[in-house]
């Protein structure tokens, strides 16, 4: 199968502070690997890594074996790299169908000059955006709030929203930062199908999510950090088993059922 994202020996300092340290892992083509650790444990940090938000004062990030460190977030984006924020970050003023055509133009071929003289490949492209919106609305389960505008959606619609106008882009590996933060247990069961229903599309996620009965669920594989630092990986048994982990994250009480 082989990894789709490769990280190696990355580090971040902040001022003396290292948020991210030497940390390691590999995102396999098709599985989904959550990130877990206390508030501050470095993970979003590591995220912005990928995504070139932010540069690495060490290391590497290597996606489909093409070094991709330091690259530009739209870069990442046309590679096939997508991601959504702990705060749902939309166009909240556009209608839903609109939030995921304009996600979409960075497949499109469209110029300036097409825009401004509305040209035959304009039009052409005006077209498959919108096809290919009304195709994710349809996958994601909103087709019925096409017309709404964002802000007015429920806040599980607009994290779906969210994941879908991260899916607009085509990308080959998604990264949810939170996708179930503030649901009910409910809708939490709802997003966790949402997420399995994307990997059927041969998409490999990178989740972060502090809701452990999700992560155990949900995961092929995790990752569990502390202070920047990896203290831990493998399947949810065994992380859920491991020492370590118990004392610095889940805590004595914790029971995987």
């Amino acid at each position: 199968m082989g990894a789709i994202l490769t990280v190696q020996g990355l580090t971040r300092f902040f001022g003396g502070l290292a948020a991210v340290m030497d940390l390691s892992f590999e995102v396999q083509s098709g599985e989904i690997l959550s990130l877990i650790g206390p508030n501050g444990a470095g993970k979003t940090t590591v995220f912005n890594l990928i995504t070139g938000t932010l540069l690495p004062t060490q290391g590497k990030v290597l996606f489909q074996d093409h070094e991709i460190t330091g690259s530009r977030p739209y870069e990442t984006t046309v590679l096939g790299v997508a991601r959504t924020f702990q705060t749902t970050s939309l166009f909240y003023d556009e209608t839903v169908v609109d939030n995921l055509i304009v996600g979409y133009r960075c497949r499109t071929r469209m110029g300036f000059w097409d825009a401004l003289f509305q040209t035959g490949r304009s039009r052409e492209d005006e077209r498959r955006c919108r096809q290919k919106a009304e195709e994710i609305l349809e996958f994601i389960g909103l087709r019925e709030r096409g017309a709404e505008l964002a802000r007015n959606i429920p806040q599980e619609s607009q994290k779906r929203l969210a994941i879908a106008l991260a899916l607009v882009t085509e990308p080959k590996l998604l990264l949810l930062d939170e996708p179930v933060g503030g649901l009910t247990e409910e809708e939490n069961i709802s997003m966790m199908a949402l997420i399995q229903k994307v990997q059927t599309r041969g998409i490999s996620i990178l989740l972060i999510e502090h809701k452990m009965k999700v992560v155990m669920n949900i995961s092929d594989r995790i990752v569990v950090l502390n202070y920047g630092q990896k203290i831990a990986e493998g399947s949810p048994q065994e992380v859920g088993r491991n020492s370590a982990v118990i004392e610095a994250y889940l805590g004595a009480g914790y029971s995987e059922t």
